[in-house]
């Protein structure tokens, strides 16, 4: 079996009230959408992801993620997308809906699996409230425990939907629908509480949100015929920094903003200099598997706030490339790093240029 995995991210998002579409909106540190296009990706249970969208997105490198534009209606988003694969030969299809971003990876495994027996699986959840129906003036009660509230990502034998939505033109609000309003039968599993949908601002709040601040700082002597790295790009100088590592003082104070903030003691336990392992080894290289284990373990980078302390190099000359730089180390937007530079009016080492220190405050959002 090939699957294919369409995210429907064209919607308007009236009920949002944001200047921007709401699945573009920054929520645990990176765009809505992107959430379920990771998550997609990480499953490895698709051959090819394709995104719906009414705006442009340039920030998708993965050549099996297209992008396509979307129709002013949910099912027209849809439909666009089942048409621009039904030449591609999958087998199945997943739907799902950008303002979705929380459903787990073993929600994907399990309704890959109930797609080897049938033809149409959708996850649903129940309510623990008291139900009503309205027709004209009249209420009804309901019995709570017959409803089901239906989920995305819906999955489905490719031919069979792509054959059903080719012949609507109504308005739905699901591809089950168009399984139901046509006698077909469809697989309904037990969805997820979290998989909840992103409709107004306040339900960006629902997730439980804890954060966390780490202090760092660190400091070298600066030595000739040896290269300066800063917050790991390499800056024209007279001298570099003296240490186990590349001395790259802005990172160093990084980690320990990091660690401080997730509680893990401090570089030098780490990293300890009497390792031979570990001589000349360059920054990023001492940054990445702290990074790593900060995401394994739920936390997320809210914003880093630097001083770089030193005479020279002045910081304003550089601070674009190492914010840029920092960026792509830390995986997080240019606007959530601010650099500032501090002199010590030439007062001691740094003052002589004899040294450079930099100090880092750290916070984290964790993700209960």
């Amino acid at each position: 079996m090939t699957n294919c995995f369409i995210l429907l991210a064209a919607g308007k998002g009236k009920r949002f009230k944001s200047n921007n579409p709401k699945q573009f909106t920054n929520y645990i540190n990176k765009p809505l959408f992107m959430h379920s296009v990771d998550k997609a990706v990480k499953s490895k249970l698709f051959k090819s992801i394709i995104i719906v969208s009414n705006v442009p997105i340039k920030s998708i490198k993965d050549k099996s993620i297209k992008v396509i534009k979307g129709g002013n209606e949910r099912y027209q988003s849809s439909q666009k997308a089942l048409n621009f694969i039904k030449n591609k030969r999958f087998t199945n299809v997943f739907i799902h809906d950008a303002a979705r971003p929380n459903f787990s990876i073993e929600l994907l495994k399990k309704l890959n699996s109930n797609l080897k027996k049938n033809k149409a699986v959708v996850p649903y959840v129940t309510t623990n409230n008291s139900s009503k129906y309205k027709i004209g003036n009249k209420i009804q009660n309901l019995k709570r425990e017959n409803l089901l509230f239906t989920q995305t990502p819906q999955c489905f034998h490719f031919k069979t939907l792509y054959n059903l939505s080719k012949l609507n033109n109504k308005k739905i609000t699901d591809e089950a629908s168009l399984f139901l309003n046509n006698n077909k039968i469809v697989k309904f599993i037990k969805g997820e509480e979290n998989n909840f949908k992103i409709t107004t601002k306040s339900d960006l709040e629902k997730k439980n949100i804890q954060n966390f601040y780490g202090i760092g700082f660190d400091i070298h002597r600066l030595i000739k015929n040896k290269k300066l790295y800063l917050g790991g790009i390499k800056i024209p100088f007279h001298s570099g920094l003296q240490g186990h590592s590349d001395g790259d003082v802005i990172i160093h104070a990084i980690i320990d903003g990091l660690l401080g903030a997730m509680r893990k003691m401090d570089i030098g336990t780490l990293y300890p200099s009497n390792n031979k392992k570990f001589k000349n080894i360059r920054s990023p290289n001492m940054l990445s598997p702290i990074l790593k284990n900060l995401h394994k373990e739920g936390y997320f980078i809210n914003n880093v706030d630097i001083n770089l302390i030193c005479e020279r190099p002045k910081v304003s000359k550089y601070r674009k490339k190492i914010i840029s730089s920092l960026s792509n180390l830390l995986i997080v937007n240019e606007d959530q790093i601010n650099l500032k530079g501090k002199t010590v009016e030439k007062l001691g080492l740094i003052g002589k240029e004899k040294a450079i220190a930099c100090e880092s405050i750290i916070s984290l959002n964790y993700y209960g």
